[in-house]
């Protein structure tokens, strides 16, 4: 789950809050309850395949790409391959080590 989507089902979860504490209704209840449960399971989701940590890695890949760009904007195309080969490699295996880290 993005940092937007975060905040946004946060938000969700906050006003559902506001709503039940102003009425206190059977109904408001359950909807506190329906978003609340969305969101843990969405972040249990997001706990079991690990995206945003993929997503993070591959921000950092590509703007780590970027950086060695900007600082070498005479660099021949093979010194650009090879720092593309080496970012990715990196993005690779840190995405694969993902695989044996612990969920919790």
């Amino acid at each position: 789950m993005s940092g937007l989507e975060r905040t946004n089902a946060q938000i969700f979860q906050q006003v559902a809050l506001l709503r039940w504490l102003s009425s206190q209704t059977d109904e408001d209840r359950m909807i506190l309850a329906t978003v609340t449960g969305v969101q843990v399971g969405r972040e249990l989701l997001n706990r079991l395949t690990g995206q945003d940590q993929v997503d993070a890695y591959k921000n950092e890949c590509i703007l780590n790409i970027s950086e060695f760009l900007r600082q070498n904007p005479r660099a021949s195309q093979a010194d650009i391959n090879a720092e593309v080969e080496k970012r990715v490699l990196v993005f690779a295996s840190r995405v694969k080590a993902l695989e044996s880290a612990p969920i919790f």
